[in-house]
């Protein structure tokens, strides 16, 4: 689907840099995206696209362009370079610029950390965000609340509880205990949370290492509890103690949040659920288990 656009593409890209840009590589990467995808080049310059013909996704395209810019905006962290969005037809292609990964070391996770936290230094009055999101194909309701603990519950847990019940996945005799910990959660929850500007979708793939910076990709953007994010990071992989440190040369983590942060996967494990099966049985079960 990306080659049917090839000239659209070229042409657009080569408005953006002002010279002319053709494709000489193709790197396919749409078995891992949820849309067709791939990196295209030339010999100095290449970009990120991603192609959909479907309404929501075009919309989706849209918000992913927009929480890219408003984190830039608000926090400085390093994006790369929204290039934009063509629209052919009923077809949306979405263009950023593509990045040279590193291999990760110490360095570049304390650089991950650090870039966390200079999201999180971003407050704001309320829970929520000034428009509805999308966390991978999921929907997010992000209406204001004054209360984190029923933003968590009613916006979250519930939504991804019905979907997971829905998707077929989730076991029948799962459901009580699940609903139990979702009424049971507020009483877990830190009363004295101030609203965070939050990756959303803060899970290790979504960082770019490249030598000399940590690159944000795929935020799912709103105001919420920053323990969310901390929690997401290492939430499918371990990772080095190093993003940890990062992150607390500039903000301090609280000591209670390493037995509250599976609180914040349990809507990660029900999307997954819902989406992929029932690879992430184990992992909810494990997690709600602890608050029994």
């Amino acid at each position: 689907m990306v080659k049917q656009y090839q000239k659209e593409i070229e042409n657009f890209v080569s408005d953006y840099l002002g010279s002319q840009w053709k494709i000489t590589s193709t790197k396919d990467l749409s078995e891992f995206a949820c849309h067709p995808a791939a990196v295209l080049a030339d010999n100095d310059f290449s970009v990120f696209v991603k192609v959909t013909v479907q309404e929501r996704d075009r919309k989706q395209f849209q918000i992913e362009l927009d929480n890219l810019n408003y984190l830039h905006e608000k926090s400085g962290v390093n994006i790369p370079a929204p290039i934009g969005i063509i629209n052919v037809d009923k077809t949306s292609i979405l263009i950023l610029e593509a990045l040279d990964e590193s291999e990760r070391k110490t360095q570049d996770w304390r650089r991950i950390g650090k870039a966390l936290a200079q999201i999180h230094k971003i407050k704001n009055n309320k829970f929520g965000f000034h428009k509805d999101g999308f966390c991978g194909p999921v929907f997010l309701d992000n209406s204001w609340s004054e209360n984190w603990a029923s933003f968590y519950t009613e916006q979250r847990l519930w939504p991804m509880l019905k979907m997971a019940v829905d998707s077929e996945n989730l076991p029948k005799e799962l459901i009580p205990r699940i609903e139990k910990f979702i009424k049971r959660l507020p009483k877990f929850c830190d009363s004295n949370i101030e609203p965070t500007l939050l990756h959303g979708d803060a899970q290790q793939n979504n960082y770019i290492s490249t030598p000399d910076k940590a690159v944000i990709i795929d935020p799912a953007i709103y105001y919420g509890n920053r323990e969310v994010d901390l929690a997401s990071i290492d939430c499918f992989q371990p990772v080095p103690v190093a993003f940890f440190e990062g992150y607390q040369e500039i903000l301090p983590i609280d000591k209670a949040f390493w037995q509250r942060k599976y609180l914040w996967r349990v809507w990660i494990y029900l999307a997954g659920i819902s989406l992929e099966g029932q690879y992430y049985l184990k992992m909810l079960i494990d997690a709600i288990d602890k608050y029994d």
